[in-house]
């Protein structure tokens, strides 16, 4: 198997300090690695694997001979260096939105829709955190009962809008709880105490693009009709880390919560935590630090014909961005596509 020359682009950022230990966790092997960032953050130093390395400004001249690039600095940024690294025949695997609908760009889950890696045209495209750790529960049971209607109701962590918000909430609490005022620059409302029913801007339709992420992303990495009726809520919440979501599915077939659990404690990636009358669900303080969506709460959903109802959380900044990223990476380089 060939080993190639990676780059980590937004390397100082919460998500790029991620991609780094997961590169060292599942132990990808490579030849040489280089930390890139804006003019910022250059010239700061990073430890890894007992080696330190200085940060370098990204520019275009950066990318020669990098065979892939781990990509986590914003959509402007990756939409810039895009071009330059597949000029210079590198695989850019993107987390941020700017390629993800792009039709001959692939939106990929790795053990979700792996094949799709092979229509790659130099870009790969990591999905919207909330879609991620959708994907590995959707997948198996789209498989077995066929998705006829979703609809999803996020409640997301603050460590997904970047390390300013998550210094937002906790200054935000510190002051709320001495009773000072505090202004809010991160979101349009004070997040401390709070729920806010709103996560990136609105659409004409009244959705926010958020909630129009998760409903897009799903039809193209599940391969679903474009007519498939899916809708999302999407809030921030006061929670440093992990991602809630409260799933409502209804299926082709008929199906049970028994048979939902067995095929879930049996997929890639998830673990079910399902015993209510003990008090056993999953909340984001189980996830947090820990690769697999966590899954519980299921049961009969009593509005659908054959519905299911169910919990899921996971680490955003793993499963929703980094892990993901990561094991792509992983998965260019075991199908030799770089």
């Amino acid at each position: 198997m060939r080993k190639p020359n990676l780059a980590v682009l937004g390397a100082t950022g919460v998500v790029g300090r991620e991609i780094l230990n997961i590169i060292d966790e599942l132990k990808i092997d490579f030849n040489t690695i280089k930390f890139l960032s804006s003019a910022k953050s250059a010239g700061s130093e990073i430890e890894f694997q007992g080696k330190k390395y200085i940060v370098e400004e990204a520019k275009p001249e950066s990318f020669d001979g990098v065979n892939i690039v781990l990509a986590s600095a914003g959509g402007s940024t990756s939409q810039k260096f895009a071009p330059e690294i597949v000029k210079r025949g590198g695989v850019l695997i993107d987390n941020s939105s700017a390629f993800r609908m792009e039709e001959n760009v692939p939106l990929v889950i790795a053990y979700v829709n792996d094949e799709d890696l092979r229509k790659h045209e130099g870009i790969i495209a990591n999905p919207n955190c909330s879609t991620s750790q959708l994907m590995l529960v959707l997948k198996p049971l789209h498989e077995k009962f066929g998705i006829k209607r979703l609809i999803v109701s996020t409640y997301q962590a603050v460590s997904g809008a970047g390390l300013a918000a998550i210094k937002e909430l906790r200054a935000d609490t510190e002051a709320n709880l001495k009773g000072e005022k505090f202004e809010n620059v991160c979101f349009k409302k004070p997040i401390s105490f709070n729920v806010i029913p709103q996560i990136d801007v609105f659409c004409d339709n009244g959705y926010t693009k958020e909630e129009m992420k998760v409903a897009n992303e799903t039809k193209k990495i599940l391969h679903l009709p474009e007519n498939t009726p899916i809708s999302c809520t999407a809030a921030r919440v006061p929670v440093f880390n992990g991602h809630s979501e409260a799933v409502d599915i209804e299926f082709e077939k008929e199906v049970t919560p028994d048979v939902v659990r067995e095929i879930l404690k049996n997929s890639f990636g998830v673990e079910v935590i399902d015993n209510p009358a003990n008090f056993e669900y999953p909340t984001t303080r189980d996830a947090s630090g820990k690769d697999p969506v966590y899954v519980g709460r299921i049961r009969k959903n009593l509005a659908f014909t054959n519905g299911i109802s169910l919990w899921c959380v996971a680490d955003n900044l793993r499963i929703g961005a980094a892990l993901n990223t990561v094991r792509l990476c992983q998965k260019v380089i075991e199908m030799d596509l770089f």
